[in-house]
């Protein structure tokens, strides 16, 4: 008698990633720009030393705001989702 041997499917190589990206972009209250911090795969733009344009570029390519948050008297932290 013959087993059936059922094979489950395997993600492909270089297969496009269908999960949630994050980006926690942190700046100063006076619009310079501190750093990003990005989930592995997440598309990006190059950061700019000014936040506005940094945050604009990142709203260009699909991003919304999930939440934006005062870290300390000096720094916001926004939380951004594709």
């Amino acid at each position: 008698m013959r087993r059936i041997r059922r094979i489950q499917p395997q993600p492909i190589i270089g297969q496009a990633w269908t999960g949630r990206h994050v980006i926690l972009l942190n700046c100063t209250k006076d619009n310079q720009f501190i750093n990003l911090y990005k989930s592995y795969h997440a598309p990006i733009e190059t950061a700019r030393p000014n936040c506005a344009e940094t945050l604009s570029q990142l709203l260009s390519i699909g991003y919304r705001i999930h939440a934006v948050t005062a870290i300390s008297p000096n720094q916001v932290q926004y939380v951004l989702v594709l």
